[in-house]
């Protein structure tokens, strides 16, 4: 689940730092177990079928706190594109929970099933409360199909799906599930940082050095989780060889040093059981072929963007610019070039070289031609380059506005505004939100539209929809008042004023109603850290 072990055992630790910070854990351990009373310490875990589990709706409560503070991290990214690819693999997983009846009716209309996605370039997945999934870039930067990642958001999926989280949790402790997230919380920042100072205000800090064995799932529940996403992920459609090519490159990685990279290994330790369990799944399923599967281009392509998008440095991103020209290019296989031909685009664009970038694009859209996938995408990162470059007719040249994709709507919407010529995109993208109100970089598109309109009520409450949809409501309260105050001042004949559309300003309203009793609920609620 988590990479819990590295806030501890930091690679950057000198031993002094290591030992004292085993010294002040034991002796949180020691005075939490002190202050307990004996029978609550006899049971802070539940067990595998007992009553003690939280509810779903206590469960998601619990997620809601926790992604609210992963929203406000730096490196939480919404890229449209990765975004896409990765929803497209868990909708596609969901959708197979449920016809295997492992999504209960009541989980999947209680949680939220959302995928958070951050830049840490280290190879991690992780099960949140609530049906939130954590997916670091890192590892969409090393798997080599989707079958693999599949293999990944497959098993986390099922530790959602069969309540391992709230198993974990004692109904004992009203406070467990706070400390629980406050530890989430400071082992995903700590885990960023290689001091042993960090370290230690992590676990001090959140006052659940305690629970911190106890957090990861254990051997039981990995191998539930495996046997049900292997279920669930060959039911989706993806090869098994997928999850028999995953086990392998964990199983090589694990033999490594271990230099803190691989957190997922840390937390789902392999045992030779669970890894001849897999293996014999792989074998004996019917119809199955023993060898490997080929690199897609649009995997290399989209694997390559994870790269780029983790900010490697300055350094690395000339080494991949450099990387298309070099011998080596041409002998590697199709797939392989057109990944490095966008890395080198997308680089190069990241290093305002821009004549380069446009180059690079264009041999990428050559190389990717005849493949329908690899093509829109090399069309997608030629816009990008062109927007960046302040070029915004030429990126406009190459997306359709009447598109319904999610990245290519978004990228027609930035060219649309950058032109000053809103009009056409605002109705996508007002549709787009009404069927994904939890969208908030549409929300905040369709804001820019709005203000290109000089419609400023509608552009205001816009802001506020996407503050709502990162669950910052007293950013989105802020908002709706700010909205309801033209709106006043235009009523009143004051400077400032706008004209008022009734139907908009009854809108505001009853927004502004919900939303100041959910910043109530959040205000009341106790503090994660």
């Amino acid at each position: 689940m988590l990479r819990l072990t590295p806030v501890i055992h930091s690679p950057g630790m000198q031993r002094p730092a290591r030992r004292l910070l085993r010294s002040a854990c034991a002796a949180v351990v020691i005075a939490a177990q002190l202050a307990l009373p004996a029978p609550a310490v006899a049971q802070l875990l539940p067990g595998m079928g007992d009553g003690g589990e939280m509810t779903a709706s206590a469960e998601r409560h619990l997620g809601d706190q926790i992604a609210r503070e992963l929203y406000r991290d730096p490196d939480y990214i919404d890229d449209p594109v990765l975004s896409e690819y990765v929803d497209d693999i868990w909708q596609r997983l969901l959708a197979a929970a449920r016809t295997r009846g492992d999504l209960t009716p009541e989980l999947d209309e209680r949680f939220a099933w959302t995928v958070v996605l951050g830049r840490d370039r280290s190879i991690n997945a992780f099960a949140l409360p609530g049906g939130y999934l954590g997916v670091n870039l890192g590892l969409i930067a090393v798997v080599g199909s989707r079958d693999e990642l599949a293999t990944v958001l497959g098993h986390e999926l099922s530790h959602v799906t069969q309540r391992h989280i709230a198993r974990q949790m004692s109904k004992q402790s009203k406070q467990m599930p706070l400390m629980l997230a406050g530890l989430i919380l400071g082992a995903i920042a700590a885990s960023k940082s290689r001091s042993a100072d960090a370290g230690q205000a992590v676990i001090l800090g959140s006052q659940a050095a305690f629970v911190q064995n106890q957090l990861s799932f254990s051997r039981d529940m990995e191998r539930e989780a495996d046997r049900v996403g292997f279920g669930v992920m060959t039911q989706a459609g993806y090869a098994p060889q997928g999850a028999a090519s995953m086990f392998e490159k964990l199983q090589y990685a694990s033999r490594l040093n271990d230099n803190g990279s691989y957190p997922y290994l840390r937390s789902h330790p392999l045992n030779s059981e669970r890894i001849a369990d897999m293996q014999g799944r792989f074998q004996f399923k019917p119809g199955t072929a023993a060898a490997a599967l080929p690199l897609a281009m649009d995997h290399a392509m989209i694997a390559s963007r994870a790269r780029v998008l983790t900010r490697p440095g300055v350094d690395v991103l000339r080494l991949w610019v450099d990387s298309a020209s070099s011998g080596e290019f041409a002998k590697s296989s199709p797939a392989q070039q057109a990944g490095t031909l966008y890395a080198a685009a997308m680089a190069a664009s990241e290093l305002r070289d821009f004549k380069a970038a446009r180059a690079l694009a264009q041999r990428l859209v050559t190389r990717t031609a005849g493949d329908a996938p690899s093509s829109r995408l090399a069309r997608l990162l030629s816009a990008e380059i062109e927007l960046t470059a302040n070029a915004a007719p030429a990126a406009a040249a190459l997306l359709d506005p009447k598109a319904k994709d999610r990245p290519e709507m978004l990228l027609a919407a930035q060219a649309a505004v950058a032109m000053r010529n809103p009009a056409p995109m605002i109705p996508s993208l007002r549709d787009w939100v009404a069927v994904h109100p939890r969208d908030a970089t549409a929300w905040r598109t369709l804001a820019n539209l709005y203000g290109a309109q000089n419609d400023t009520v509608r552009a205001v409450r816009a802001d506020a929809e996407a503050n709502v949809a990162i669950l910052d409501y007293p950013g989105a309260r802020d908002r709706l008042r700010a909205a309801q105050d033209l709106i006043r001042k235009s009523a009143q004949g004051q400077a400032g004023g706008v004209p008022i559309d009734h139907y908009e300003a009854s809108i505001i309203d009853t927004r502004a109603r919900a939303v100041e009793a959910l910043f109530k609920e959040q205000a009341a609620e106790p503090p994660l850290r």
